[in-house]
């Protein structure tokens, strides 16, 4: 192996460890305002949830202004219902040139019997940008 084929295996490796420890958690309630005429959290609202759960773990990545340039496979699973705790957890499952996926799951929790489950999940697409406002490459440490 070239010493240039060990500094990219050795850069895929810092990849993969960083992004296995860039993860982060959410938690937050569902209050009546935030629920539809079934009672069951707005699927905008967990929308926004899981948007700000992926802008978060892209920022940690890669230190850069990040902007959510798609939205993937939004798959609402169970309805939240109302009084429910919701975590969300995000994790960076893809590292582009200028952008990185993030994978959002939503769990729904009760509070008072602790019984969780999976209620939404997505993959969140973000560009890294410049102060110019442009595309910007995300640097590995």
């Amino acid at each position: 192996m070239t010493e240039q084929n060990n500094k990219h295996d050795n850069n895929k490796h810092n990849d993969k460890h960083k992004a296995e420890k860039c993860q982060t958690i959410f938690i937050d309630q569902v209050f009546p305002s935030m629920v539809n005429h079934y009672d069951t959290l707005f699927g905008g609202i967990a929308l926004q949830w899981m948007d700000k759960a992926a802008w978060v773990i892209c920022t940690r990545y890669a230190r850069k202004t990040m902007v959510t340039v798609a939205v993937e496979e939004i798959i609402f699973k169970e309805p939240v219902p109302l009084g429910s705790m919701v975590e969300l957890r995000a994790r960076v499952e893809r590292v582009g040139k200028t952008s990185i996926t993030a994978f959002v799951e939503t769990y729904c929790e009760n509070p008072l019997t602790g019984k969780s489950k999976l209620a939404t999940t997505g993959m969140f697409v973000m560009v890294a940008l410049d102060k110019d406002g442009k595309p910007s490459q995300i640097v590995r440490a």
